[in-house]
């Protein structure tokens, strides 16, 4: 038998925003005008240039967030509170641009979240999968593995991130929807922020915005390996790429 969960009616679908203050700041502008019933963040919110600006953006949103704790954001919150060692200079960055607020906000984030949305059913929100915040997760992912990584939480559509892909793929009892990556988005089409809407139908959004003001931001903070982190901003990797990496991989950080 399934527990009764909140029902709503729309969903705005965000994930891997990865401090990039300005594409966060243009999807919610949209989000604003859509005025959903609530927010899902499917983590990787902060770990970018700008994360105390992304936090604060969310939360001055006048819709309920949910927040989902991405592997970036695990790995901020290992070097801040555990002692994890930063693995590269990038993330020593990363750790000490976080505020006393900001981590706050980042301890309060789930695994996943389950809502009840119209015209869709059960609909399981995560990072990676269900299963794991680094399980990859994409339109070629087995149905076998698919259903292994839902099988603790009976559902009718999961909703991923984590790979930066944005994609809708229908099984016979499954829909599996990559919501794409509002700041470092992987992709062939237009260049711009991904996300998604949910309720009734599955929306997939992109959202054009200034990425001359997102790199001249990282720029602004010292963002270490500046060139990399702009390359993927302006050219970023084909879909194909990564679909065919993140296969030959399953799991990874």
């Amino acid at each position: 038998m399934r527990v009764e969960i909140e029902r709503v009616a729309r969903v705005a679908v965000i994930s891997d925003v990865h401090g990039n203050a300005p594409a966060l700041e243009a999807v919610l502008r949209e989000v604003e005008a859509l005025s959903p019933d609530v927010v899902l963040n499917l983590g990787c919110l902060t770990y970018g240039p700008q994360p105390r600006e992304v936090v604060a953006l969310l939360q001055a949103l006048s819709v309920p967030v949910l927040s989902i704790r991405g592997n970036g954001d695990r790995a901020v919150l290992e070097m801040a509170d555990d002692g994890r060692a930063p693995h590269d200079e990038r993330a020593a960055f990363v750790r000490d641009a976080h505020d006393a607020a900001t981590l706050a906000m980042l301890r309060t984030t789930a695994a996943t979240h389950e809502l009840e949305v119209t015209g869709l059913g059960r609909v399981v929100f995560c990072h990676g999968s269900p299963r794991s915040d680094i399980e990859l997760v994409t339109p070629e992912t087995t149905p076998d593995r698919l259903h292994a990584a839902v099988s603790d939480h009976p559902c009718d559509v999961v909703v991923t991130g984590h790979t930066h892909l944005q994609f809708r793929r229908q099984l016979p009892d499954l829909l599996s929807i990559g919501a794409g990556s509002v700041g470092l988005p992987y992709h062939d089409g237009p260049l711009g922020a991904r996300w998604a809407v949910l309720g009734p139908e599955v929306e997939l959004r992109v959202t054009a915005y200034d990425l001359g003001a997102a790199v001249d931001a990282a720029a602004r903070v010292g963002l270490p390996n500046l060139d990399a982190w702009r390359a993927v901003v302006t050219t970023p990797p084909t879909f194909d790429e990564v679909l065919a990496d993140a296969e030959s991989r399953q799991f990874s950080d």
